[in-house]
């Protein structure tokens, strides 16, 4: 009898112990999936002439996996102090894990640009400038004197303007009653944008006082998404309202056209 219970004991104890191993080695596996990021070496020239073809490249990682069929890459640009005239060009996947495409610039100036990624469900855009001939004269108006301006909704941006990255999701097509996400990437100095208060206002323009507010949720690091319902079709301005216990009070806005 006792021989039967040591064995029902020692069988136990051998369990338990290959129970803690498996349990050890799949928190292991979860900390080092935890652990992979989504990263984009961000490779631009530093100067160039007008006219002269310039060559935009990402290379896209997952940890140690070079992505080779990312979501999204795509370039925006836009000339410094002037990114509500960007231009958006899509990248040329080169099937090793890097992505391309050619531009040109007609001036000289400084230009600005993110290389917007999205893959494994992530998102990241880290950002680059580039000197064009001669670059900006120190007495260019940019529009945005002293850090910030004034738009047509009434609202001040705040001098973060220059730090903070924003990328909204435009919704391709949008149809009366048909609810749908509306989300927005964050990045403060090439790093996610965290713990912020993201709201969206949204106003009907053929109705001043058709005003609406969406809160949103934070799922991923950086990303913030709210869910939103359109009554009727028309155009409609969304203004993305993005807050911090930093003092950051930014904000920026987007059209939205809505079918029936």
């Amino acid at each position: 009898m006792k021989k039967t219970y040591l064995l029902i004991i020692s069988f136990l104890i051998a369990a338990a112990l290959t129970a803690c191993g498996n349990s050890g080695e799949n928190e292991g596996s979860q900390e080092s999936e935890e652990l992979k990021s989504l990263d984009v070496e961000f490779e631009v020239p530093e100067k160039a002439d007008a006219g002269e073809t310039v060559e935009l490249k990402a290379a896209v990682t997952y940890g140690d996996e070079k992505v080779k069929d990312a979501d999204e890459v795509e370039f925006e640009y836009w000339e410094q102090g002037n990114e509500e005239n960007s231009t958006k060009v899509k990248a040329d996947n080169k099937g090793d894990g890097t992505y391309t495409a050619e531009i040109t610039f007609d001036s000289d100036g400084i230009y600005e640009m993110y290389a917007h990624t999205t893959a494994r469900d992530l998102h990241t855009m880290p950002k680059k400038s580039i000197t064009i001939g001669e670059g900006a004269g120190t007495d260019t108006d940019t529009g945005h004197e002293n850090g910030h301006h004034d738009d047509a909704a009434g609202h001040e941006h705040s001098d973060h303007t220059e730090e903070l990255g924003i990328h909204f999701m435009e919704p391709e097509k949008v149809n009366v009653n048909q609810e749908i996400d509306l989300t927005v990437h964050l990045q403060m100095d090439n790093e996610p944008l965290m713990e912020a208060s993201v709201s969206y206002e949204i106003l009907n323009d053929n109705n001043s006082e058709d005003q609406d507010w969406v809160e949103t949720k934070e799922n991923v690091s950086g990303e913030y998404t709210g869910s939103y319902s359109f009554e009727e079709d028309g155009i409609y301005t969304m203004v993305v309202h993005i807050e911090n216990d930093q003092g950051l009070h930014e904000h920026k806005e987007y059209q939205i056209e809505v079918n029936q």
